[in-house]
């Protein structure tokens, strides 16, 4: 079998199910690229705790559902390795030697520092763990020393400082354990950025999110597929279904967009006056139905056992990379 080079990418588990702005965004990537590539998938309970550290809950039940939705998704464990983060201890370790080359300065200047503090529950006070939460990041990516990232357009930016930790290590060191790795962009800024099932104030799609109770699961029913798009947000002017239609900002108009091959032809009906928003709902209906009829399926084969075997599999694997590279880095500092 020929070498695959290696690549990385994983969520957090704040969450125990993922939706379709998930899914767009970096899961059908990742199903894409490990047939070319050796994926190494991960389930990130560490960074989760940047946010809850002190109210965890079920984090482990959320790190297992994270993991079903990737299989159920199509991230397949003979080809990839699945694995929560805190199932490899070598993460933390190589977190820690990472902390000793990165200033704190740096660290404050992130831009996501600045949004995760806004995740942060009422009164809650900013953590350590939350500062240096791009270091345990860029060990996540480097302890795999990968080709690349699979990541969206505007995360990219939030990679260029493990590429500075690795050149910090390297030029601290005088070794070259960790190579420089590049970003794998996805293009497609509809599916990098889908809409929630609504819009703001000004009627202004927003983004789909967890935080705005807007989202379409990949875990949701039929019935629950029916009932939130019955009520997804539409051009508020188009009252008749002869008034002319504004696909651009309308919920429904923007999924058909993804997963209707007609989508062209009804948006073409709607600014017309051809079609109204309920034919536009009914077909959006079948259509997400039908794309999650395979997730449904999937997910439906996977018990608890099987998720407990294919999560120990892919950790194994994931070590044997992982302490390699350990090795490696405490070698080039002289501490064996």
């Amino acid at each position: 079998m020929a070498y695959k080079q290696r690549i990385l990418s994983g969520m957090r588990a704040s969450n125990p199910r993922l939706h379709l702005g998930n899914y767009e965004g970096a899961l059908r990537n990742w199903v894409k690229l490990q047939d070319d590539f050796k994926l190494y998938c991960m389930v990130a309970d560490y960074h989760a705790l940047t946010t809850m550290g002190d109210i965890p809950d079920n984090i482990g039940a959320y790190s297992r559902e994270v993991a079903k939705d990737y299989i159920s998704a199509g991230i397949d464990p003979r080809q990839s390795s699945v694995f929560i983060q805190s199932h490899v201890p070598e993460h933390a370790e190589l977190h820690l030697i990472f902390s000793m080359v990165t200033g704190v300065g740096k660290l404050e200047r992130v831009p996501t520092y600045k949004e995760k503090k806004e995740d942060l529950a009422e009164g809650r006070a900013v953590s350590y763990g939350l500062l240096g939460y791009p270091v345990l990041q860029s060990a996540d990516i480097l302890l795999y020393r990968p080709h690349g990232v699979p990541v969206g357009k505007d995360q990219a930016p939030h990679l260029e400082l493990s590429r500075e930790i690795a050149r910090s290590f390297n030029s601290a060191f005088d070794c070259d354990v960790f190579p420089e790795f590049k970003d794998i962009i996805d293009e497609d800024d509809l599916r990098s950025k889908v809409p929630g099932l609504d819009a703001d104030d000004n009627g202004v799609l927003r983004k789909m999110s967890k935080s705005y109770d807007n989202c379409i699961y990949l875990t949701d029913t039929e019935d629950e597929v029916a009932r939130k798009v019955k009520g997804a947000f539409t051009t508020p002017s188009k009252i008749k279904k002869s008034d002319p239609g504004i696909p651009e900002g309308c919920a429904v108009c923007q999924y058909l967009k993804l997963y209707s091959a007609d989508w062209k032809t009804l948006w073409d009906e709607d600014v017309q006056g051809e079609r109204g928003c309920m034919q536009n709902k009914s077909v959006l209906i079948d259509v997400l139905n039908e794309f999650l009829r395979p997730f449904r399926e999937r997910r439906a084969s996977l018990d608890d056992s099987t998720i407990e075997s294919m999560l120990k599999q892919g950790a194994e694997e994931a070590r044997q990379c992982a302490s390699e590279t350990l090795s490696l880095a405490k070698k080039a500092m002289r501490l064996t």
